[in-house]
């Protein structure tokens, strides 16, 4: 492998995103693993992720319609500050205009249960779900999207500079994801040609 200059893939370190051990309120899990929904806009599910650089880490935070599986909001940052997911959730906002009692879940990390998040939602009336205490299947939706983006663009590559790696994931995301990559559960289309083929139909 090292003559012909091959190199097997390696799993980075394990790190920590979701700190639950804090004494904010938390929401009742209103989701309740129930991903399937009728209308865009209803449902957003959100999560915080990594990814390696030569620089140190970049944290990602991300937005997700559950109805068509498309990402809507996002943010990334050399810290997992609260003001990550905030930058996110108003990018989100800004985007798509959606309408009240909109259901935002996420797990039970501090930045979603901080009060600046929770003063957002209320600003916005809209609702928030988290799922149980060290349940990740209760967020599938948007643990499978970073499984995705992992698989697919940040194990294949090595980033020297956060911003090298931000804007290739910008345009994975952006480019692909959102506009060419298929999806199963979407009838193998991308998750915006769904909305456009559900909304216009």
């Amino acid at each position: 492998m090292h003559v012909d200059g091959i190199f097997a893939i390696q799993k980075r370190k394990f790190r920590v995103t979701t700190n639950s051990k804090h004494s904010y309120p938390v929401w009742p899990n209103l989701l309740n693993r129930n991903f399937i929904v009728a209308q865009p806009n209803s449902v957003w599910v959100s999560d915080i992720t990594y990814i390696w650089t030569f620089e140190g880490w970049l944290y990602l935070a991300a937005i997700l319609d559950l109805f068509s599986r498309g990402i809507v909001g996002l943010a990334m940052d050399k810290t997992i500050a609260d003001t990550l997911i905030l930058q996110a959730l108003r990018q989100a906002i800004l985007r798509r205009s959606p309408p009240k009692e909109l259901i935002c879940h996420s797990d039970r990390g501090v930045q979603y249960a901080g009060n600046d998040f929770k003063a957002l939602l209320a600003q916005n009336k809209f609702v928030g779900s988290m799922s149980k205490k060290g349940d990740c299947w209760d967020n599938a939706v948007a643990e499978s999207f970073f499984h995705t983006l992992k698989v697919e663009l940040i194990h294949r590559n090595k980033f020297r500079t956060r911003e090298e790696a931000k804007a290739s994931i910008f345009e994975y995301i952006e480019m692909y994801y959102n506009t060419k990559r298929a999806h199963s559960t979407l009838g193998y289309l991308s998750p915006f040609e769904y909305e456009k083929q559900k909304i216009f139909s």
